[in-house]
């Protein structure tokens, strides 16, 4: 039995060792290796779905080599090295660090889409449907961020191939702002603060023109401007409610159930 266990311990120290050495040896290699050598290892990891190895190769490069002509490109795929390993973080910074350094580079076009995608939640996981969670009612600050990011990138660079994917994603990512501007004006609705839900909803409507969600901003303007008594301004925002959402309806949002008068 003490022999069984004096092998095993053996192996086991003797594949540390050897991983050890293996790993010295490739920082050394990393150390001595030009930027072309660095450059191909890291494309050929980048190819192969290897992240790690990947970033640790770029990164070399770029600490060793900062005004090399390999150095840019290495900086843009070290982004999507980053975004790929889940490293959303490291590849936000990464895009703000190319964009500070490179603010007329041909592929900022680039930068900025994968900023945006790095900032970009989707729809609700399975544990968020499992439980029943409204994403919408949590701060959207990454959304705000890549909303506003894909909206730079098509300003900038309307004709860019990433243009119509950043599109497809804003048009998902103005619904989840106004959705979340919603809970915010029924909030002040809910609690008397009529003024705060118009000023509100008169904020979300003027950002996020077009989204679905801003037939419930309207109605919930309507509603406010009811309660303030400014019938007038009622009626226009009715008109504007109408014309828009010809099948809303003013039921759909209710009182709550302790407002009795």
């Amino acid at each position: 039995m003490h022999r069984i266990t004096l092998s095993i311990l053996i192996v086991v120290l003797s594949t540390v060792l050897a991983t050890g050495c293996s790993n010295k040896k490739k920082d050394d290699r990393d150390m001595k290796s030009p930027a072309s050598e660095l450059m191909k290892r890291g494309d050929r990891s980048l190819k192969a779905g290897n992240w790690t190895s990947a970033i640790t190769a770029y990164e070399t490069l770029e600490a060793r080599f900062p005004f090399a002509d390999e150095t840019k490109q290495a900086q843009l795929n070290l982004i999507y090295a980053y975004y790929s390993g889940g490293q959303a973080e490291a590849a936000i910074e990464a895009t703000e660090q190319f964009e500070r350094e490179n603010p007329t580079h041909p592929r900022m076009d680039y930068a900025l889409y994968m900023r945006g995608l790095a900032l970009f939640k989707g729809e609700k996981n399975m544990t968020h449907r499992y439980l029943g969670v409204d994403v919408s009612r949590r701060p959207q600050v990454d959304a705000e961020e890549s909303f506003q990011a894909f909206s730079l990138l098509l300003r900038r660079f309307p004709d860019s191939k990433y243009a119509p994917d950043a599109r497809q994603r804003m048009v998902f990512l103005r619904n989840r702002l106004a959705e979340h501007q919603n809970h915010i004006i029924e909030y002040y609705y809910n609690r008397g603060a009529y003024a705060a839900a118009v000023n509100r909803a008169s904020l979300s409507l003027e950002r996020y023109n077009g989204a679905p969600e801003l037939e419930r901003t309207l109605i919930l303007m309507v509603k406010s401007y009811q309660r303030l008594g400014m019938q007038d301004l009622a009626g226009d925002a009715k008109s504007v409610l109408v014309a828009n959402f010809p099948n809303a309806k003013m039921s759909e949002v209710k009182d709550p159930w302790y407002k009795v008068w």
